[in-house]
């Protein structure tokens, strides 16, 4: 007999629940501010919907009240979504390797590789490329990672050609700097500059750059895989 396979919503509802731990760690009324949010949006919503549709039958009051518990739900949803994220990041902030675990949420469309180059005082840059072109992302000390940051452009511009931009991005607080909570959203942000057939020949080209690199004595990312797991959830 072979081993059945774990239903689908077994482990959503799997991964919703490692997720609530994790964020509760750092969000202690977040089973609070969810419960609020399930009972204003769905309440209101119910309410409004047995105004407009319910009072005239009973069909309608029982539609008003699944209308109001589904759009109570939904409004959970999404805020515990956002929250989750919030608190992954909160998390890995200031670990070697946060803004490539970020950048590997990114969606179809991207070519993320991390620490593409790296020095021995964990200052990293990686490489997104999409329809922007080329963005290099330094993380670590932000002196360091600058000078990094800048043989790396040139290294890719000459790869590229003056046609494809080469964006650079340092991650952190300071001025000048992406917040790591905001960096996919920085680069999603970014305006297309390159057409899709393009970023597939640049692709290749930078292929031959990175075979003549050593490997990156670097974890993969450290997001948490449950909370990445509730994300794409909330996307469907």
């Amino acid at each position: 007999m072979s081993n059945a396979a774990p239903a689908p919503e077994q482990g959503r509802l799997r991964q919703m629940r490692q997720a609530y731990k994790i964020t509760k760690r750092s969000d202690r009324n977040i089973g609070l501010i969810l419960l609020l949010w399930f009972l204003v949006v769905g309440g209101v919503l119910g309410a409004a919907s047995w105004f407009v549709f319910g009072r005239s039958s009973i069909i309608g009051l029982i539609a008003s009240i699944v209308f109001g518990l589904l759009s109570g739900l939904l409004a959970a949803l999404i805020v515990f979504g956002r929250r989750a994220e919030r608190a992954a990041y909160a998390q890995v902030e200031g670990q070697a390797g946060a803004a490539a675990g970020a950048l590997q949420m990114l969606r179809r469309g991207w070519d993320v590789k991390p620490a593409v180059a790296f020095t021995k005082n964990q200052d990293v840059v990686h490489r997104v490329v999409g329809r922007p072109g080329i963005i290099l992302v330094g993380e670590g000390n932000p002196g360091r990672v600058r000078g990094l940051l800048a043989a790396e452009k040139k290294k890719h511009a000459r790869v590229a050609g003056e046609a494809i931009p080469v964006i650079d991005v340092v991650v952190g607080n300071g001025e000048g700097e992406v917040k790591l909570t905001r960096l996919t959203r920085h680069v999603q942000k970014l305006p297309k500059k390159i057409k899709p057939g393009d970023q597939t020949a640049l692709m290749n080209k930078l292929k031959a750059l990175d075979a003549m690199r050593p490997a990156a004595p670097m974890p993969r990312g450290p997001m948490p895989t449950s909370t990445k797991g509730a994300r794409r959830m909330m996307r469907g």
